[in-house]
């Protein structure tokens, strides 16, 4: 019986486990959503919370604290510049866990697990590029991008009849081999 054993053990021993919540912390931090099985993603998610609290923080030692348990460095610095300001209000309850039909292959119950305001990350990072689109645009309007989109053509142009060129050569290569 397993009575007052607490946590999942997924089939795993204990530093194979260890691996895998913090491969699956680092990347559920990395891109802010993962889809994985339910029980993994139950596992996870009081871990990766913590990360975050430790970016709300936001003190050297909060840091290192992190970066001993995620493996890059790069996440961290995400965590403690982009993903712990957004949580700022918030007082937990930074992740979401959605559950989807289970797998095809084994019939696991499948989970994503994301941050919830992983939408709303998403827009933000898109909209400087809609901005950029639109000055594009009103630049195109003044006459001078019109000029470099026409040269710009003309380059495809060539390019193309570059990459045909290469295509003859072949055909007249093979003609030669049949000839002998």
């Amino acid at each position: 019986m397993r009575h007052r054993k607490a946590g999942r053990h997924l089939g795993r021993d204990s530093a194979h486990r260890k691996a895998l919540y913090r491969n699956l912390v680092t990347d559920l931090l990395r891109y802010e959503r993962i889809t994985t099985t339910d029980a993994k993603a139950r596992e996870i998610r009081p871990i990766a919370e913590k990360m975050i609290t430790l970016g709300r923080r936001g003190d050297l030692h909060a840091r290192r604290q992190a970066l001993s348990y995620i493996y890059d460095r790069y996440v961290v610095e995400k965590v403690f510049d982009d993903i712990a300001p957004r949580m700022a209000d918030r007082p937990g309850g930074y992740l979401r866990i959605t559950r989807l039909e289970p797998r095809k292959g084994d019939g696991a119950r499948m989970a994503v697990i994301e941050t919830v305001d992983y939408h709303e990350a998403i827009e933000v990072a898109q909209a400087p590029s809609e901005v950029a689109e639109a000055e594009a645009l009103s630049e195109a309007e003044d006459g001078d991008e019109v000029a470099e989109t026409e040269d710009t053509l003309d380059i495809e142009d060539d390019v193309e009849d570059e990459v045909e060129e290469p295509e003859a050569d072949h055909e007249e290569a093979e003609a030669e081999d049949e000839k002998r």
